[in-house]
């Protein structure tokens, strides 16, 4: 945050209900999350779930020229939802801790410029970090705006599934996959196979609406329906969708043929169908180009390049980009005076990282049946001086001090000493645990030789070290961490 020229702030945890209800959040999407509560006088208090209502009061406020822009502040801070179902501790809970930064521009084009910088910061921390990570396109739900990115550690106890390319640098959220239909790369079903039918109804009730897909290529895709039948109610399907359908009056069927099938072959499913539509199916479309309506399958095709194949992954969400546009400054006033003497909107991101899921996404990752294993980039400690011998306490502060000291301050190692009065095999038992990246010990060796013995579990690396090489060897291995 500080490179990209941001200031830190600090919200407050409690938030107004009317700023909320201002912004349009308060009853909308993910409304039911908000932990809400009034204090004496009766008036409506919210605990923080996210700070967009707040930031830009405060800038609407301060700013009223284009030359006070732009406009970086971030913070750290608890925030609250109370979420349906909180899971595994700190990847989802009812109390996190969160990075925010909000970001503040004259005119779209410096913010989407914006925007790319701090993309490039957060791949920036994530390759320090050297965990398998994954980026990729995002809906921007109740946040606002037209372009977000989501950053994830891929990992088989996530939420999320990411699609991305074999070949190119293709990668969305399965939220916002629509397969394209390109009929020389496209795998069509087999000869043999039969076209499913999956029935969708409208929020009013009215409308019907039929998808034929594929049978032999899995299940139908609820986002290409939606792109093609934006009014679905995509709570409701199958013969739920023909009940609620049949008790309308002036209802209506629709229907799309997945561009995969023969019409032929709809017709003959169509004769089980009783509610079959006079006017023929549709091919969803999508700007004028066919789309599929069948999830994205491991080894399609990809839309994006002649070559590859997608590839479908399990990931944890640690981060989240989003261009809001003028999407809280507008109701909020927030806005300047620009280089041609007129009031325009301010131009709005906001970006954040989940510190608290990101420490539980990152353990659970690397976590052995010893105990945890951090990366060294976010280790509390990087190393730990366990005496296995006799050693007196100035000499051991010595060893401290030479390897705190004798190095580049961009690679500043942090240090601590077991002095407990514990077993040596208790101490090096609990530093597994612990998930210390190094781990020097202090024995028979150094004792008589002036020997350390250095320890890297996720290396499975167990050396000895004399004292003048210690810090060379341990910054040639935190290299591979």
């Amino acid at each position: 945050m500080q490179r990209l020229g941001a200031s830190k702030a600090s919200l407050s945890s409690v938030s107004s209900q009317e700023l909320w209800q201002r912004s349009g959040r308060l009853d909308k999407g993910r409304s039911s999350e908000l932990l809400r509560f009034e204090d004496r006088k009766g008036t409506k208090y919210l605990l923080s779930p996210t700070h967009e209502e707040e930031i830009t009061t405060i800038v609407a406020n301060a700013v009223q020229s284009y030359k006070q822009l732009p406009l970086r502040l971030y913070q750290v801070s608890r925030k609250y939802r109370d979420e349906p179902r909180p899971r595994q501790g700190l990847l989802r809970g009812r109390e996190f801790l969160m990075k925010d930064l909000y970001t503040f521009d004259a005119t779209e084009q410096q913010a989407r410029q914006t925007y790319e910088e701090v993309r490039k910061a957060y791949v920036a921390f994530l390759e320090e970090l050297r965990l398998p990570y994954l980026t990729a396109r995002a809906d921007s739900g109740n946040m606002g705006g037209d372009l977000s990115h989501e950053y994830h550690f891929a990992s088989p106890h996530g939420e999320d599934t990411i699609i991305s390319c074999t070949a190119c640098d293709y990668s969305i959220n399965e939220e916002l996959y629509v397969g394209r239909y390109i009929p020389e790369r496209t795998k069509g079903p087999q000869s043999s196979a039969k076209p499913a039918v999956e029935r969708y109804v409208s929020k009013d009730r009215k409308t019907l609406c039929k998808i034929y897909f594929p049978a032999n290529h899995g299940e139908p895709n609820l986002y290409a329906v939606k792109a093609v039948f934006p009014d679905v109610d995509s709570s409701i399907q199958g013969e739920q969708a023909l009940v609620e359908h049949a008790e309308q009056s002036n209802r209506t069927v629709i229907s799309f043929l997945d561009p995969r099938l023969s019409r032929e072959s709809m017709n003959e499913t169509a004769q089980t169908v009783p509610e079959e539509p006079k006017s023929p199916p549709r091919t969803p479309t999508v700007d004028e180009h066919p789309i599929l309506l069948t999830k994205a399958k491991e080894g399609d095709s990809c839309a994006s390049c002649r070559d590859g194949k997608l590839k479908l992954q399990q990931a944890v969400e640690i981060g989240h980009t989003f261009h809001l546009g003028q999407r809280y400054s507008v109701p909020f006033e927030a806005s300047i005076l620009d280089a041609n003497n007129k009031q325009v909107a301010i131009e709005m991101g906001c970006h954040g990282i989940g510190v608290s899921r990101l420490i539980g996404a990152a353990a659970s990752l690397l976590a052995d049946r010893k105990g945890l294993n951090w990366p060294l980039a976010i280790s509390p400690f990087q190393v730990i001086l366990v005496p296995a011998a006799k050693v007196e306490p100035a000499e051991l502060e010595g060893i401290y001090d030479s390897l705190v000291a004798n190095h580049d301050k961009e690679q500043v190692m942090d240090v601590a000493i077991d002095d407990r009065d514990k077993p040596v095999g208790w101490k090096l038992n609990d530093a597994d645990l612990v998930g210390y990246p190094f781990i020097v010990v202090l024995g028979k060796s150094w004792k008589d030789r002036r020997v350390f013995e250095l320890q890297c579990r996720r290396l499975d690396l167990k050396t000895e070290v004399d004292a003048n090489n210690l810090v060379g060897v341990i910054l040639e291995c935190g290299a591979k961490l």
